[in-house]
């Protein structure tokens, strides 16, 4: 089962278990949040209306609030002689799937040091 969410202005697939970088939510780490959902799609059944699939709840764990690599932005103009270089580094958040629908990420465990 897998489900199309909402967030930021993109759209991520997620399943149960998946771990990725949305744009930064106002939440602490540890805090569960939950997606808003547009799409739904477990096995052959598929709802792709964003009012039906919205009963379906994505929850979501904080794992990380980071900033992502820088990205240059440079300006030129031929023969005018004019250049600027700006860069900016977004606010981001790693997520980690918890559930969708009634399905729920396998626990992690944690590899012993032997």
């Amino acid at each position: 089962m897998y489900a199309i969410v909402k967030t930021g202005g993109k759209q991520y697939k997620v399943a149960a278990g998946d771990v990725f970088s949305i744009e930064k939510l106002e939440a602490e780490v540890g805090d569960q949040v939950e997606l808003e959902t547009i799409c739904v799609v477990d096995g052959d059944k598929a709802e792709f209306d964003a009012a039906k699939a919205a009963g379906t709840k994505v929850v979501a764990e904080v794992l990380e609030q980071y900033k992502g690599k820088k990205q240059l932005v440079f300006k030129f103009k031929k023969r005018k002689n004019y250049k600027k270089l700006k860069g900016h580094r977004q606010n981001l958040t790693r997520v980690r799937v918890v559930s969708v629908g009634a399905e729920k990420a396998p626990e992690r465990t944690v590899a012993s040091a032997e």
